[in-house]
């Protein structure tokens, strides 16, 4: 297929990516996911489940796709973060929810968002307006959905999937 090569015929363990390879290396690293599935990376908390139903998993739902969260799949004998890193790989884009008590940073939404980077899935950023003071510089610097109720998500999210992923295999009406 002459994607790799070898410098030397005699030295079987010397090789090479030929300019062929790192084009279909680039192509395979900018694959999109086909899939029905948006993970859901957030705090679980009872303060943020107001907002998840009628603001994200609204939003996600209304669009076509199945959101799924890490804490509402009960069937599995696995460790949480496998569970989470599978269902990050088997979704086609990751809605990140950074919403947190104030000046306590949510870092597990961090783990989730540079995994779901490392593998080029879509990341929706969304943080309530309160706590924006309380995320990290690094994670300041993209474009989030800053709401004050789960109305606004709502229509702010809903309107971000369907201008930067599209509409879902799954869309009623």
């Amino acid at each position: 297929m002459g994607l790799v090569g070898r410098p030397q015929p005699n030295q079987d363990t010397t090789f090479y990516v030929l300019p062929k390879g790192w084009l279909r290396l680039d192509e395979l690293q900018k694959r999109e996911i086909q899939s029905s599935q948006a993970f859901v990376a957030m705090w679980f908390n009872p303060v943020t489940d107001e907002p998840y139903e009628n603001g994200i998993y609204k939003a996600i739902y209304d669009s076509g796709y199945e959101p799924r969260r890490v804490d509402q799949k009960h069937h599995h004998l696995n460790k949480v973060d496998d569970e989470i890193i599978a269902e990050i790989r088997r979704s086609r884009f990751l809605v990140a929810y950074f919403t947190c008590e104030p000046e306590k940073v949510r870092g597990g939404v961090y783990f989730e968002t540079g995994f779901a980077m490392g593998l080029n899935i879509p990341i929706i950023w969304t943080c309530k307006d309160m706590s924006m003071k309380d995320l990290h510089f690094d994670a300041r610097q993209f474009p989030h959905i800053v709401w004050t109720n789960s109305e606004d998500l709502y229509t702010q999210l809903k309107a971000r999937i369907g201008a930067l992923i599209g509409q879902g295999p799954k869309k009623r009406g």
